[in-house]
C-alpha cells in the first residue's frame, strides 16, 4: 500500500504541516512493513459476488459549508468512478446516510459533538445528486457509525450471496471504519483508497493503515476497478 496524499481532501485547519507530512507518512510505511513481518496486513482477495457501498455522501458530509462538512470532492469524484463501474459489473450497490430523527432520545456520545441542526435541516442528509441513485440501489439510513448496526445490511448480502464489500465514502476514522469492522468477520472487504476520506489528514492516514493491517484490503482505486470489470457479467443487480 502506497501513501499518496489525496490533493485538497479534508479540511484545510485539519491537515497536516507541510513539513510533518513527508516524515509522517514515511513513518506508517515503515510501521506496515513491521507488521507485516509479524503477520499481519495478509490480503483478502476479491471473492466472485461483490457488492458496493457507499458511505454517506450526503450534504451534511461533502459541502464546506455545512457544519460538518469538509472539502470532500476527490473522494466523491472517486466514488463516482467507482460506482460507474459496479454499475457497469451489474453489482449490488448500497449507499447511507444518517437516520436523522430530533425526536430519538439522546445517547452519552451525542454529547461529543453538539450538532447545529434547525427545524428542516433533514435535507442535509440527502445524498449527493450526482450520485443518483437508480432502481434496485437501496439506500440505509442509520443511526450509528456502523453501516451494520441497527440496520439490516448483514441479512441483504446473505440474501445476495455476496461473498466481498467495497467500501466508499466518509469518514475514514468513523463510519468507513466501523462499517468494515462489522463486516469483515462475514464479507472480504476492499477499500479503494482514493474513493474514502475523512476530514482530518493525520486520522485518515492511521485509520486507513489499521484497516489495511486488520480488517480488508486497501487498494488502488484503477486495481480495484480492473477487478471489478473482470467479473463475468449479471442480468440485474439483484
Amino acid at each position: 500500500m502506497t501513501h499518496e496524499r489525496q490533493s485538497h481532501c479534508g479540511s484545510a485547519d485539519l491537515r497536516l504541516p507541510d513539513d510533518l507530512r513527508t516524515p509522517l507518512l514515511a513513518h506508517l510505511a515503515e510501521l506496515r512493513k513491521r507488521y507485516l513481518a509479524r503477520g499481519w496486513a495478509g490480503r483478502v482477495g476479491f471473492g466472485k459476488r461483490p457488492a458496493l457501498i457507499v458511505i454517506d455522501l450526503a450534504v451534511f458530509w461533502t459541502q464546506p459549508r455545512a457544519q460538518i462538512g469538509t472539502e470532500a470532492e476527490p473522494v466523491l469524484q472517486a466514488t463516482l468512478r467507482m460506482l460507474d463501474a459496479a454499475r457497469n459489473a451489474k453489482i449490488p450497490v448500497f449507499f447511507t446516510t444518517y437516520a436523522y430523527d430530533p425526536s430519538d432520545p439522546p445517547s452519552p456520545q451525542n454529547k461529543k459533538l453538539q450538532l447545529k441542526l434547525q427545524p428542516g435541516d433533514e435535507r442535509l442528509f440527502e445524498l449527493d445528486p450526482r450520485l443518483a441513485p437508480r432502481l434496485g440501489e437501496k439506500l440505509i439510513r442509520k443511526r450509528y457509525a456502523s453501516a451494520f448496526k441497527g440496520t439490516n445490511l448483514h441479512e441483504m448480502l446473505a440474501s445476495l450471496g455476496i461473498d466481498t464489500l467495497i467500501v466508499t465514502g466518509i469518514s475514514t476514522s468513523h463510519c468507513v471504519y466501523a462499517t468494515c469492522r462489522d463486516a469483515t468477520d462475514s464479507v472480504r472487504v476492499i477499500v479503494p483508497r482514493e474513493a474514502v476520506g475523512e476530514r482530518c489528514e493525520i486520522m485518515h492516514e492511521v485509520n486507513l493503515l489499521d484497516i489495511d493491517i486488520d480488517l480488508g484490503d486497501v487498494m488502488p482505486l484503477d486495481d480495484v476497478i480492473v477487478a471489478v470489470q473482470g467479473l463475468e457479467p449479471r442480468t440485474a443487480n439483484y
